[in-house]
């Protein structure tokens, strides 16, 4: 494959979104750095000129014209199995910044929100919590296998449930009986980046976060199936 060139890197995105939110703005004043010695001290770039996997993922114009399974897969199907008709089908190959911005609306356009009784008044409430929802996909995100795996992650949303698939199944010290007690990180640069552009909040409490929203919304629990190779969270509908 091709090496990748710093023609490959939104320089816009990393100017705009992405130095801002990993370096405080009196530290870019004073440092005055040029963008090569910026995009390498933050791991985007090696000193020799080559966008790293971070820099692809992070500000790439096309993730995937170099990491083959770098994008989110999303289908809405209209019926509640995959022998439904498919009403929404979408491929999101993005950087971070781009695809955060184009998931949330895409969610969003996808919830569906009812009339609750609460005392004298009737308060909206979606058939899932949107926060739990992003939360799921950019931990799918972080934590994925992007080295040996082309699959991409994926959001299946049928009539009665979603279900995020990840490539990649436990790393490191998390197993299929502790992931919701252990953190371990397959993807840390990543990690900390996201962390950087706030899509996720804190470290290790993910599950927890998703758990709480799903019960607030009156959500059944998340489902977890964990093998050697992939994870699969399938969150139901509230009733």
């Amino acid at each position: 494959m091709e090496l990748a060139r710093v023609d490959d890197l939104d320089l816009d995105v990393f100017r705009q979104s992405y130095l801002p939110s990993m370096v405080a703005p009196d530290v870019i004043e004073e440092n005055g750095r040029p963008i090569d010695l910026q995009l390498s001290s933050l791991h985007l770039m090696t000193p020799g000129g080559t966008p790293t996997t971070l820099g692809l993922l992070a500000v790439g114009f096309d993730p995937t014209s170099h990491v083959p399974g770098a994008y989110v897969q999303f289908v809405r199907y209209q019926g509640l199995d995959l022998d439904a008709p498919i009403v929404d089908e979408q491929e999101l190959r993005q950087n971070l910044v781009g695809l955060s911005a184009r998931l949330e609306p895409l969610m969003r356009s996808n919830l569906r929100t009812r009339l609750a009784e609460d005392g004298f008044r009737e308060t909206p409430h979606p058939d899932y919590p949107l926060d739990a929802l992003r939360e799921l996909c950019m931990n799918a995100l972080m934590h994925r296998n992007y080295e040996t795996s082309y699959a991409p992650t994926r959001i299946v949303w049928f009539d009665d449930r979603i279900e995020i698939t990840n490539p990649g199944g436990p790393f490191g010290q998390v197993r299929g009986d502790n992931f919701d007690r252990v953190t371990d990180y397959r993807n840390p640069s990543l990690a900390a980046a996201m962390k950087g552009l706030g899509y996720v909040n804190r470290f290790g409490r993910g599950i927890g976060r998703v758990r709480r929203a799903l019960e607030d919304n009156g959500n059944p629990p998340a489902e977890f199936q964990v093998d050697d190779s992939s994870w699969v969270v399938v969150v139901r509908r509230a009733a």
